[in-house]
């Protein structure tokens, strides 16, 4: 088997029924921690040090993959990026709409969720009492010093690369990732294919991995569940409920955005945009997949007339490359984790995990929200001085704000290839 075929097996593991056995397993942990005052010391402590150590070994396991999976996927993906936006004019057009869609986005979600939390703010008891839950797993929860600005921009350029993956400085980590991908698109075409090929390769055998871990994820959330449960009770269904609600509310944004898009810069009619993506966004709603979408993306793209060299270049490029919803929904998670943690990041952090989520974003692999949950937030987490310990309970929920990022994304794709067909054509008949 293939390390495609392999990574894929693995992805499918975690993406069906098991997803649904993980957020029985984050209800379950939570009630039971929450009753677990019941059962006096002599039971509970033992029960909460024994789901303290499962469930810190089990996040141990997901944090591991975190920094080479983002050198590989972005090399990965910056490379091809870069390759087949010299493919053709459509393809060039099709990769700098990619770029300024996923850049808008990122700011987008960093303003707006500063906005919503400030609007609608998690109730202070109910984000202490997690904290104080989450303490237990992860020390890094608690506040650490905030570097200032001259720093922020010191760090930018990394002394030496090796440390800064060793010591999780993010940012600098990118920047290299980024230049070597940049510089890897410049070299002969054997040698690129092979060197791009090692890193797809990397990315893959890791992607195994998060799917091995995510296997076993119903025991991992419960033991994070039930400790977190044993300190915050019933206030942790509310802050579930809290996250869901505000990050749904961002995919649903992004989703409403593709219609100006598709209408002022594309040329579509209102009417035809609406009525040609109802079955695509139809088909997203009940995958989760963009993948799955393509085909209803493709025939809706026909029925509102766009071009036929432009949707079977533009809309297969999408699905691989653009994730209209992951920089801003992305970057509202790791900002949603500092609200709750009661973290202050500076404005060089906040810089920094913008221009993370945007540039994460340009080597984003088409997976399941849970699978890759872990490998794209985590970086921008990171970047913005939060611990990702909570993204580990957070996953369990991610199916329902995952309908939203595939709704959103899928009505994206077609609105770039609507835009991307405008441009091209125009220039087409300019030059006729």
């Amino acid at each position: 088997m293939s390390k495609k075929a392999e990574a894929g097996a693995a992805v499918k593991s975690v993406s069906g029924g098991r997803a649904y056995w993980v957020l029985v397993a984050l209800l379950a942990g939570l009630v039971a921690g929450a009753g677990a005052a019941a059962l006096g010391d002599g039971l509970r402590e033992p029960a909460l040090q024994a789901s303290t150590m499962i469930g810190g070994l089990w996040l141990n396991a997901l944090k591991m993959t975190v920094i080479p999976l983002i050198v590989a996927l972005l090399v990965t993906g910056v490379a091809k990026g870069a390759e087949a936006a010299r493919a053709g004019r459509i393809a060039g057009r099709s990769v700098l709409w990619i770029v300024i869609v996923c850049t808008a986005s990122a700011i987008f979600g960093t303003l707006m969720i500063q906005f919503l939390t400030g609007l609608f703010p998690l109730p202070e008891a109910a984000a202490q009492a997690l904290r104080a839950g989450l303490s237990g797993i992860d020390p890094a929860t608690a506040s650490a010093p905030v570097p200032g600005v001259a720093d922020f921009f010191r760090g930018i350029i990394p002394e030496n690369v090796i440390a800064a993956a060793s010591n999780g400085d993010v940012l600098p980590l990118v920047v290299f990732s980024l230049l070597f991908a940049l510089a890897a698109a410049r070299i002969p075409e054997q040698q690129r294919r092979s060197l791009v090929g090692l890193f797809e390769a990397v990315s893959d055998a890791l992607l195994v991995v998060i799917g091995w871990v995510l296997w076993i994820a119903p025991l991992g959330v419960f033991a994070l569940a039930f400790t977190v449960g044993a300190s915050a009770g019933g206030a942790a269904f509310a802050a579930l409920a809290h996250y869901i609600v505000l990050i749904s509310v961002l995919g649903v944004a992004i989703t409403i955005a593709g219609y100006p898009l598709a209408i002022l810069a594309g040329g579509v009619g209102a009417g035809s945009f609406t009525r040609a993506m109802i079955a695509p966004q139809s088909v997203a709603i009940s995958t989760r997949s963009s993948l799955a979408s393509l085909p209803a993306m493709l025939a809706a793209a026909r029925v509102m007339g766009i071009r036929e060299q432009v949707a079977d270049v533009t809309l297969p490029m999408s699905v691989a490359l653009f994730r209209a919803t992951g920089p801003a929904m992305n970057v509202a998670v790791a900002f949603y984790v500092a609200h709750w943690l009661g973290i202050e990041p500076s404005m060089g952090q906040m810089i920094a995990a913008t221009a993370v989520a945007s540039v994460i974003s340009y080597g984003a692999v088409s997976l399941p929200g849970e699978v890759s949950y872990i490998s794209s937030i985590a970086p921008i987490a990171m970047a913005l001085g939060v611990p990702i310990a909570p993204l580990a309970l957070l996953v369990a929920v991610e199916m329902v704000p995952d309908i939203f990022r595939t709704l959103g994304n899928v009505t994206l794709d077609v609105a770039v290839t609507a835009v991307v067909d405008r441009s091209t054509g125009a220039r087409d008949k300019a030059a006729a």
